[in-house]
């Protein structure tokens, strides 16, 4: 019998996540340094952060890996709009067809009832499902321009309110900027000026009063800022899994920017996530990474 789990408005199915079986792998302090994970970051930070939602911890200190992790509907909804790039595929009907084969990945109420219609229609949500899908649209353009406008349409299918739109472009086009610009500063700037969100702030600073959030305007920014206040890949999730809030989402944000940023993640962390991950998501996120890997740089 498959039990269903409650994490804020969003409902779970144990059978999703125990089916997994996890590595034994110890996180020592020999780390190997590998290529770019691509899309791996945002699902990195999906995973880690999936237990945290509903057991909100205002710490960096916790096991990344645990045995209850699971991928969620943040994993399901980037491998979508992935493969609506990688085949010219129309978003809706590529989400409709992903979330449909996932269907207990934790969908917010709304957008799971848009996944089984038979005509969806966008909803004018502000939540930040439209944000946490779109780290492959950062990867897959070569100016700034083209990942807004990309952001924008993958966001208008279901979250179509100005504030879901404007935080899927936030968060695509933080993943862009930090794949050129190795400024964190000249990047905090870009976004300041582009989206009116405030980043003058640091993790510690969110973390004393921040509470569950699922709007772009009050998780977005809180994930960019982790990004910007860490030091390595693994420790902006460990920051933005330590706000306390929309912890999947906002760890699969900031794990996207950080990986276009640092380039590179601990082999360990890589291998460890690809064990959470089914055979045809693999696939698809391995083409994704053999089609977008060169990227021309952006002009001056």
């Amino acid at each position: 019998m498959v039990k269903a789990r409650q994490r804020g408005n969003r409902v779970f199915h144990s059978e999703h996540a125990s089916r997994k079986t996890i590595a034994n792998i110890s996180f020592g302090s020999s780390i190997v340094l590998i290529y770019s994970l691509n899309m791996l970051g945002a699902i990195t930070g999906d995973i880690v952060g999936s237990i945290y939602e509903s057991a909100q911890i205002k710490s960096e200190t916790f096991e990344l890996f645990h045995e209850l992790c699971a991928f969620t509907d943040d994993t399901v909804m980037t491998v979508a709009v992935a493969d609506a790039l990688l085949n010219n595929l129309p978003y809706a009907s590529n989400m409709q067809k992903w979330g449909r084969k996932y269907p207990n990945a934790g969908y917010g109420v709304s957008f799971y009832h848009w996944l089984f219609s038979k005509d969806p229609k966008p909803y004018n949500s502000w939540g930040n499902g439209a944000a946490m899908r779109v780290s492959p649209i950062g990867f897959a353009f070569s100016t700034i321009e083209e990942v807004k406008k990309e952001a924008g349409r993958s966001a208008a299918v279901s979250h179509n309110h100005p504030e879901g739109i404007k935080g899927a472009q936030a968060a695509a086009a933080a993943v862009y900027y930090a794949r050129f610009y190795k400024d964190k500063e000249k990047i905090r700037s870009l976004i300041q000026d582009e989206f009116g969100y405030d980043l003058n702030r640091t993790a510690e600073e969110i973390r004393k009063d921040y509470q569950f959030d699922g709007s772009c305007q009050k998780s977005v920014p809180e994930a960019i800022v982790a990004f910007l206040d860490s030091k390595s890949f693994e420790d902006a999730i460990r920051k933005a899994v330590s706000l306390g809030g929309d912890s999947d989402t906002q760890a699969c944000i900031a794990g996207g920017i950080a990986e276009a940023y640092y380039g590179y993640a601990p082999a360990e962390i890589e291998k460890k996530t690809r064990c959470y991950l089914p055979a045809e998501m693999l696939t698809l996120i391995d083409e994704f990474y053999e089609k977008y890997q060169l990227k021309k740089e952006p002009a001056s």
